[in-house]
């Protein structure tokens, strides 16, 4: 892949995050930052892993096939983050940055989405690993990062339509929702989120030829479980959460996983906050 291809990647994605940025300012609705975000990974992506090499005139059939499932990824969720910003309010966690940062905010803001650009170039990146693979194909790897991409794209569609039929009924609020998937996860959209970067890991490593620089699709997945998990998804909406929701999420809390999908845990609390009995 030639320096120059990724190059302009990178700053097609920075001006799509610029674009994101003044999206929010002219709108007041920081869901667009993650739609657009969504629409500008999953194109550039399907983009860079369809790009042919200088050898050949085409992509190949594996290249095709992940660039197929970057493109689609990154269309279901940035039409599903656009839907909900159309019909809703501010991201809770973009709100709170703004409490945090105060005037600062919006120069702040631009930076901080610029740092996103970077990081969805290296998920691009992981998935170009994963697209020039040059073992045989299809291998088992495949089979595999497909089946594992299928099960993550049902789950993520799945976990939000429930949270949106919760949300739809009026007798739902200031309740916690902990039906469905829900109720195995506090973040199952998430969880999903991140299973979706395995599925090119594993087509990265599959065959003993990609072994040796197949591993680099490894940091997709690795860095999307800290960047959700830890930094810029789970802590700041689990904050947000609490200050709206306050006993009724601590006994969610106390009952459900925060991100790992697992069997609910008897809650120390009821449902009004006090020490169960």
């Amino acid at each position: 892949m030639p320096v120059v291809v990724v190059l302009i990647a990178g700053v097609a994605l920075s001006l799509c995050m610029a674009l994101a940025w003044l999206a929010r300012r002219k709108t007041g609705k920081s869901g667009w930052i993650d739609a657009i975000w969504s629409f500008a990974t999953g194109g550039v992506g399907a983009a860079l892993a369809c790009f042919p090499p200088a050898c050949a005139p085409w992509p190949s059939a594996r290249a095709a096939l992940v660039g197929a499932m970057i493109g689609l990824w990154g269309l279901r969720l940035g039409a599903h983050i656009a839907a909900r910003t159309l019909h809703g309010g501010d991201d809770p966690r973009y709100a709170d940055l703004a409490r945090q940062w105060g005037d600062a905010f919006a120069a702040r803001l631009f930076w901080f989405l610029q740092i996103q650009a970077l990081a969805s170039l290296v998920l691009v990146l992981g998935a170009l690993t994963a697209a020039r693979n040059p073992a045989v194909f299809p291998g088992v790897f495949d089979f595999l990062g497909v089946a594992v991409f299928a099960v993550s794209l049902v789950g993520e569609t799945i976990s939000d339509r429930q949270l949106e039929h919760f949300r739809s009924n009026p007798a739902n609020r200031g309740n916690v929702c902990d039906t469905g998937l829900w109720g195995l996860s506090r973040h199952p959209n998430y969880f999903f989120e991140c299973l979706v970067w395995v599925s090119y890991a594993l087509i990265g490593v599959g065959g003993s030829a990609a072994i040796s620089w197949g591993w680099f699709a490894m940091l997709g997945p690795v860095m999307m479980y800290w960047l959700l998990a830890h930094v810029s998804g789970v802590p700041p909406l689990e904050a947000a959460m609490l200050r709206s929701r306050g006993a009724k999420f601590e006994a969610y809390q106390a009952r459900v996983n925060i991100f790992f999908p697992g069997p609910p845990r008897r809650s120390a609390f009821d449902a009004t906050g006090r020490n169960a009995p």
